[in-house]
Protein backbone atom coordinates (compact mmCIF):
# COMPACT_ATOMS: atom_id res chain seq x y z
CA UNK A 1 0.00 0.00 0.00
CA UNK A 2 0.91 3.54 -0.95
CA UNK A 3 0.31 6.28 1.85
CA UNK A 4 1.05 6.13 5.37
CA UNK A 5 1.91 2.73 7.17
CA UNK A 6 -1.02 1.42 8.62
CA UNK A 7 -1.82 -1.35 10.96
CA UNK A 8 -4.78 -3.42 12.23
CA UNK A 9 -5.94 -3.68 15.49
CA UNK A 10 -7.81 -7.26 15.46
CA UNK A 11 -9.55 -9.17 18.12
CA UNK A 12 -12.91 -10.36 19.12
CA UNK A 13 -15.52 -8.28 20.90
CA UNK A 14 -15.41 -6.69 24.50
CA UNK A 15 -11.15 -7.49 24.37
CA UNK A 16 -10.07 -4.37 24.61
CA UNK A 17 -9.41 -2.87 21.29
CA UNK A 18 -10.58 0.24 21.96
CA UNK A 19 -8.88 0.96 24.74
CA UNK A 20 -6.09 -0.04 23.32
CA UNK A 21 -6.12 2.65 20.44
CA UNK A 22 -7.13 5.10 22.52
CA UNK A 23 -3.86 4.39 24.99
CA UNK A 24 -1.84 3.56 21.91
CA UNK A 25 -2.55 7.31 19.81
CA UNK A 26 -0.99 9.35 22.85
CA UNK A 27 1.88 7.31 23.09
CA UNK A 28 2.72 6.93 19.20
CA UNK A 29 2.28 11.53 19.43
CA UNK A 30 4.82 11.70 22.12
CA UNK A 31 6.97 9.87 20.12
CA UNK A 32 6.72 12.58 17.19
CA UNK A 33 4.00 10.92 14.95
CA UNK A 34 0.85 12.05 13.05
CA UNK A 35 -1.65 9.39 14.10
CA UNK A 36 -4.71 8.45 12.18
CA UNK A 37 -7.52 6.13 13.04
CA UNK A 38 -10.00 4.31 11.35
CA UNK A 39 -12.74 2.22 13.14
CA UNK A 40 -13.83 -0.84 11.04
CA UNK A 41 -17.09 -2.33 11.99
CA UNK A 42 -18.72 -5.47 10.08
CA UNK A 43 -21.97 -4.10 11.24
CA UNK A 44 -24.56 -2.01 9.59
CA UNK A 45 -24.39 1.70 10.84
CA UNK A 46 -25.92 4.48 8.98
CA UNK A 47 -23.20 7.50 8.40
CA UNK A 48 -25.59 10.43 8.08
CA UNK A 49 -28.14 10.91 10.66
CA UNK A 50 -31.72 9.73 9.26
CA UNK A 51 -33.17 13.59 7.48
CA UNK A 52 -30.21 14.87 7.37
CA UNK A 53 -29.19 17.11 4.52
CA UNK A 54 -25.76 14.61 4.36
CA UNK A 55 -28.37 11.85 4.39
CA UNK A 56 -30.49 13.18 1.63
CA UNK A 57 -27.21 13.10 -0.46
CA UNK A 58 -26.47 9.88 0.03
CA UNK A 59 -29.84 8.85 -0.33
CA UNK A 60 -29.45 10.34 -3.82
CA UNK A 61 -26.77 8.71 -4.91
CA UNK A 62 -23.88 10.75 -4.29
CA UNK A 63 -20.87 8.58 -4.71
CA UNK A 64 -19.00 10.93 -2.03
CA UNK A 65 -20.69 12.71 0.83
CA UNK A 66 -18.41 15.36 3.05
CA UNK A 67 -19.47 17.11 5.93
CA UNK A 68 -17.50 20.37 6.44
CA UNK A 69 -17.54 22.26 9.61
CA UNK A 70 -14.98 24.83 11.61
CA UNK A 71 -13.68 21.75 13.55
CA UNK A 72 -12.78 19.28 10.42
CA UNK A 73 -14.43 17.25 7.58
CA UNK A 74 -16.19 13.75 7.81
CA UNK A 75 -16.38 11.85 4.41
CA UNK A 76 -18.07 8.89 3.69
CA UNK A 77 -17.96 7.00 0.57
CA UNK A 78 -20.29 4.34 -0.89
CA UNK A 79 -17.86 1.60 -1.39
CA UNK A 80 -16.96 -0.83 0.46
CA UNK A 81 -13.58 -1.09 2.41
CA UNK A 82 -11.36 -3.02 -0.20
CA UNK A 83 -12.30 -0.34 -2.56
CA UNK A 84 -12.44 2.80 -1.22
CA UNK A 85 -10.90 2.93 2.30
CA UNK A 86 -7.13 2.25 0.98
CA UNK A 87 -7.28 4.42 -2.23
CA UNK A 88 -8.19 7.15 0.41
CA UNK A 89 -5.53 6.39 2.78
CA UNK A 90 -3.16 6.74 0.15
CA UNK A 91 -3.76 10.26 -0.21
CA UNK A 92 -3.29 11.01 3.67
CA UNK A 93 0.29 10.14 3.69
CA UNK A 94 1.12 14.25 3.79
CA UNK A 95 -2.15 14.38 6.93
CA UNK A 96 -0.26 11.33 8.85
CA UNK A 97 3.14 9.13 9.96
CA UNK A 98 0.75 6.04 10.63
CA UNK A 99 -2.98 4.69 10.39
CA UNK A 100 -4.12 2.41 13.06
CA UNK A 101 -7.19 0.94 11.79
CA UNK A 102 -9.08 -0.53 14.53
CA UNK A 103 -10.98 -3.59 13.46
CA UNK A 104 -10.83 -5.45 9.57
CA UNK A 105 -9.57 -8.78 10.26
CA UNK A 106 -10.13 -9.55 6.85
CA UNK A 107 -8.39 -6.41 4.82
CA UNK A 108 -5.07 -6.91 3.75
CA UNK A 109 -2.83 -5.01 6.27
CA UNK A 110 -0.65 -6.59 8.86
CA UNK A 111 -2.02 -7.09 12.47
CA UNK A 112 -1.34 -6.85 15.66
CA UNK A 113 -4.44 -8.67 17.80
CA UNK A 114 -5.79 -7.96 21.31
CA UNK A 115 -6.55 -11.58 23.02
CA UNK A 116 -7.65 -12.35 26.30
CA UNK A 117 -8.89 -16.00 27.80
CA UNK A 118 -12.72 -16.20 27.24
CA UNK A 119 -13.24 -14.07 24.67
CA UNK A 120 -12.79 -16.86 21.50
CA UNK A 121 -9.86 -19.04 19.93
CA UNK A 122 -6.25 -16.87 19.47
CA UNK A 123 -6.68 -15.75 15.74
CA UNK A 124 -3.14 -15.93 15.29
CA UNK A 125 -3.20 -19.18 15.42
CA UNK A 126 -5.08 -19.42 12.06
CA UNK A 127 -3.38 -16.21 10.39
CA UNK A 128 -0.09 -15.32 9.19
CA UNK A 129 -0.82 -11.45 9.25
CA UNK A 130 -0.82 -11.65 12.96
CA UNK A 131 2.70 -10.18 13.89
CA UNK A 132 1.97 -9.98 17.65
CA UNK A 133 -0.62 -10.43 20.40
CA UNK A 134 -1.66 -8.10 22.67
CA UNK A 135 -2.86 -9.99 26.06
CA UNK A 136 -3.63 -10.19 29.37
CA UNK A 137 -3.30 -13.97 29.72
CA UNK A 138 0.02 -15.29 31.61
CA UNK A 139 0.76 -17.63 28.08
CA UNK A 140 -0.91 -17.68 25.21
CA UNK A 141 -2.49 -20.82 24.40
CA UNK A 142 -1.37 -23.60 22.56
CA UNK A 143 -1.34 -23.26 19.30
CA UNK A 144 0.15 -20.34 19.01
CA UNK A 145 3.11 -19.42 16.37
CA UNK A 146 6.10 -19.63 17.49
CA UNK A 147 8.37 -16.80 17.85
CA UNK A 148 5.14 -14.92 17.75
CA UNK A 149 5.84 -11.22 19.47
CA UNK A 150 3.97 -10.81 22.56
CA UNK A 151 2.95 -7.48 24.79
CA UNK A 152 0.76 -7.30 27.87
CA UNK A 153 -1.44 -4.96 27.86
CA UNK A 154 -0.27 -2.42 30.01
CA UNK A 155 2.88 -2.57 27.77
CA UNK A 156 1.85 0.40 25.72
CA UNK A 157 5.19 1.94 25.13
CA UNK A 158 6.72 -1.28 24.23
CA UNK A 159 4.13 -1.61 21.72
CA UNK A 160 4.17 1.92 20.59
CA UNK A 161 7.67 1.14 19.53
CA UNK A 162 7.03 -1.95 17.87
CA UNK A 163 4.41 -0.19 15.58
CA UNK A 164 7.00 2.57 15.14
CA UNK A 165 9.52 -0.02 13.90
CA UNK A 166 6.93 -1.60 11.69
CA UNK A 167 5.85 1.67 10.21
CA UNK A 168 9.39 2.75 9.40
CA UNK A 169 9.66 -0.47 7.78
CA UNK A 170 6.74 -0.32 5.60
CA UNK A 171 7.33 3.29 5.15
CA UNK A 172 10.90 1.99 2.99
CA UNK A 173 9.28 -0.53 1.51
CA UNK A 174 6.95 2.35 -0.38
Amino acid sequence: MKGPPAVSIIGWSGVGKTTLVERLVPELRARGLRVGVVKHSSDQHPLHRSGSDTARFERGGAALVAFATPAGVQLSVQEPPEKALLPLLERFGDVVDVVLVEGWKDGPLPKLEVWREGHGPLLASQRSDVLAVVSDAPRLPEGAPEGLQRFGTAEVQGLALFITRLAREQAHES
